[in-house]
């Protein structure tokens, strides 16, 4: 009996050990993805601010045309 008390022991505390390791796989696993989850979301707000300061320019000089072109109707007609 007591060789088979052993035994349950040996092979409880093998199972522990393996749901221990399983966990922090897990746990590391999860902690890779948020990283991975957080640079892209860097990332994507950087592209966002350099679309926005791409727009932002386009608009500035749309403005600029229409603002020329409005003077040189008013000088034109003069």
């Amino acid at each position: 009996m007591n060789d088979m008390t052993q035994l349950l022991h040996s092979m409880e505390r093998s199972m522990k050990l393996q749901n221990r390791a399983r966990a922090e796989r897990r746990a590391a696993k999860a902690e890779q993805e948020k990283r991975e989850f957080q640079e892209k979301l860097l990332q994507a707000e950087a592209s966002k601010i350099e679309l926005d300061g791409m727009a932002s320019s386009v608009k500035g000089k749309q403005d600029a045309v229409q603002r020329d072109q409005l003077i040189s109707m008013m000088m034109g007609g003069f």
